[in-house]
């Protein structure tokens, strides 16, 4: 019964966080449910719903289907529709009626493919998970099919081969790709813009942004990059395969505030030449007994929580009450998932800035600080997100 929660909001799940990553880029999005995941998600945790056309379907899957398991059914109508709109892509997200009856997705993928000539996803997502889950999945899939095993190596030499002077001027501008941004986690208040413009203003060339206001054509150059930036956990999968395939290598940190948003540039900058990637937040000064406690994605918890303690001289921690890999995480900072270990992580907070649908579970005499979540509460409280990147505080 750990899994329960009676008093708070629960996180978007994996297979909504698929359709996010992949929303712009043209694919045919399909989550395997019988009807209601997809008004769940269009409803609450897709901004772009009523403003961008994208190809997001639920299979309609039924309770008979559901006890033969007629997964012809389900390929069929897939390859019929992918005819019908030529999609750049196809990808199937599972919820929990799959799940249960064991419906292999890598496999429908394969023969769906073989029939369409269309490069097809197939994830096992479980609606179980949260958003976090699916968008890295996601994010990673793309970055393996679709992004080229360039010789960087080959590329280093041909580059020494120029006089010095052009090979300078060449070099003047760095090109970056943005990782891991989702309405779910920035919703649609221009904070990927302001993270792009940042960018730009700092001399950078940005190719692409994964996935918010870049083409699939934008992301298939990513390869050509010099650096990656990665906002937010999503974005994880994705960086590691590019740093490991391709030798670009990576930041972590969101932008907020004016003095990290100056260190995450600086940072990239460095790694650039250094070719080793780097944690910007991670000599935030460490205190038990912190004054504040950050309750949400690590990535974006730890960077707003170094902020905070640049600009306001006051000691965080971190929460992360999604998942993560706990290497992201500093000293004394923890990942409580549930509703009742998150309750616990709290129960001596002083000040707490949180989603306010974290209100009922924070101790009564805290002063809490709201900062609305899109992934927790959806359009509940859209309006009062705040872009807080390269702003003061």
């Amino acid at each position: 019964m750990k899994q329960i929660a009676s008093r708070i909001s629960i996180y978007s799940a994996d297979a909504f966080g698929v359709c996010s990553a992949l929303y712009e880029l043209g694919g045919l999005c399909v989550m395997h449910d019988a009807s209601g995941c997809n008004s769940t998600y269009n409803t609450h945790d897709e901004p772009r719903w009523y403003d961008f056309d994208s190809m997001v379907y639920i299979s309609g899957l039924s309770e008979m289907e559901a006890i033969m398991g007629d997964d012809q059914k389900f390929i069929d109508d897939i390859v019929y529709t992918a005819k019908e709109l030529s999609p750049n892509f196809i990808a199937m997200a599972g919820t929990p009626i799959p799940t249960m009856i064991g419906t292999d997705f890598k496999a429908i993928a394969n023969i769906i493919e073989k029939e369409t000539n269309i490069p097809t996803f197939g994830f096992d997502t479980t609606g179980m998970h949260s958003y976090v889950s699916g968008a890295y999945k996601a994010f990673e899939a793309l970055a393996k099919r679709f992004l080229k095993r360039n010789d960087k190596e080959s590329r280093v030499e041909k580059k020494e081969s120029i006089d010095k002077e052009s090979r300078e001027a060449k070099n003047t501008i760095i090109k970056v790709n943005i990782l891991g941004a989702t309405p779910l986690d920035f919703s649609i208040n221009k904070s990927v813009e302001a993270m792009v413009d940042l960018l730009k203003e700092n001399n950078f060339e940005v190719i692409s942004t994964w996935a918010m206001g870049s083409s699939l054509e934008y992301i298939k150059n990513a390869g050509d990059a010099d650096v990656n930036l990665v906002v937010s956990y999503s974005g994880m999968g994705a960086a590691k395969y590019m740093y490991e395939n391709l030798n670009i290598p990576y930041v972590i940190g969101t932008p907020f505030g004016k003095e990290f948003a100056n260190k995450v540039i600086e940072d990239l900058k460095e790694v650039k030449s250094t070719k080793e990637n780097k944690i910007s937040y991670s000599n935030r000064k460490i205190d038990k007994d912190a004054e504040i406690t950050i309750v949400g994605e690590s990535i974006m918890s730890e960077s707003l929580a170094y902020a905070i303690s640049k600009e306001k001289n006051k000691t965080v921690n971190v929460i992360s009450s999604l998942e993560t890999d706990e290497k992201l995480l500093l000293e004394g900072d923890k990942i409580a998932i549930f509703e009742d270990d998150i309750e616990k992580c709290l129960k001596n907070s002083k000040t707490i800035i949180a989603d306010p649908l974290f209100r009922p579970i924070c101790p009564l005499d805290s002063n809490f600080i709201s900062l609305p979540h899109e992934a927790f509460s959806g359009r509940i409280y859209r309006d009062e997100i705040p872009n807080i990147i390269n702003k003061s505080l």
